[in-house]
């Protein structure tokens, strides 16, 4: 199969050529396609060396799939000329709330994906919507969820790599005794956190948290009720979510576990004790979405607490990418 990745040169494109390795993706011929400032760069891919193409120049005639990994605006201005030719997968939040273009995490709604046939067009979900959804999606299919209360730690990789380098160079800053420069963040983020991610609505939340609302409605079930407050935190790669659940039914917490430990992408680290749960550090660079810390919550009935922590760059975007684009060639949409 052919495919194309836009935005190649970025770190969720980088992270695409990565998954697409370690999952023996069946590439036939890859093209790197970026803006014109990073044309003509080099690559490793699939053990050769590939030149990274113009997007305004490249033709998508000659991919099956194209991964789009560049941000809103060039996926507002290019992914419906690239879907006159070829399948769209694209990583940016433009395209999310329309109602016309399915919005996949293959665990929890694959069921869709034949939407994408409206557009050519399917939306990768927020980084931090997927893992909620693939920890709570076998939990709403057994006890029914009501009511979501979600916090966010957000790594400072989710917002790219100047996000990461401002954390690494404000932290020898710090520790140098130097003048710290806020650039990319509204506040210092080295040894702090900034309960302010993207930018503010009249009601006082934040489009991140507005995104964690209408997102989970629209992949898991229009009818639950969710608020969330999204914190960036000084940590590189990987978002964790402290989770509240509210279920209509009666819940047996031995059931959750077991169920959630047998769920697709999900894996339970619960042991009570010293570090008997998952951290950032450890979810980098793996697959899976971890679940730790599950427990009653005293203070309501049918409720429970959880913590979820995965890579965002994997399951929250790239992986996720890739998986929707495993799923497509498993319902045999068009072949290889």
């Amino acid at each position: 199969m052919n495919i194309a990745i836009v935005g190649s040169t970025g770190n969720v494109g980088r992270k695409l050529i990565e998954v697409l390795e370690k999952k023996n993706f069946p590439v036939t011929k890859a093209f790197l396609v970026a803006s014109s400032k990073s044309s003509g760069k080099k690559i490793n891919f699939l053990g050769k060396e590939h030149t990274v193409e113009n997007l305004e120049k490249f033709d998508f005639s000659k991919v099956k799939i194209a991964f789009f990994a560049a941000g809103s605006s060039v996926a507002e201005r290019w992914a419906p000329v690239a879907a006159k030719k070829t399948i769209v997968i694209d990583n940016s939040k433009f395209f999310r709330k329309d109602p016309d273009i399915p919005l996949i995490v293959p665990e929890v709604n694959s069921e869709k994906l034949s939407n994408f046939k409206n557009k050519n067009i399917i939306a990768n979900a927020n980084c931090s919507v997927i893992p909620i959804v693939v920890a709570l999606k076998p939990l709403h299919d057994l006890y029914n969820i009501k009511r979501i209360v979600a916090s966010t730690y957000q790594s400072v990789s989710g917002a790219g790599k100047a996000g990461m380098d401002e954390l690494i160079s404000q932290t020898k800053e710090i520790l140098e005794n130097k003048k710290v420069v806020s650039k990319n963040f509204t506040k210092q983020i080295a040894f702090n956190a900034i309960p302010h991610i993207d930018s503010f609505l009249e009601n006082g939340s934040t489009k991140e948290e507005q995104k964690n609302h209408d997102e989970v409605k629209k992949i898991l079930d229009n009818k639950i009720s969710i608020t969330s407050t999204c914190v960036r935190i000084p940590v590189l790669v990987s978002h964790s979510i402290s989770v509240n659940v509210e279920f209509n039914k009666k819940h047996n917490l031995e059931e959750v576990k077991t169920v959630l430990s047998s769920s697709p992408g999900c894996k339970v680290v619960d042991e009570h004790k010293d570090g008997g749960y998952i951290t950032p550090v450890e979810a980098e660079d793996k697959f899976e979405t971890f679940v730790s810390r599950i427990r009653d919550d005293s203070s309501q009935p049918n409720s429970i607490n959880m913590w979820i922590v995965s890579d965002n760059l994997l399951k929250g975007a790239a992986l996720n990418a890739v998986e929707i684009a495993e799923a497509l060639i498993g319902k045999d949409f068009y072949g290889r």
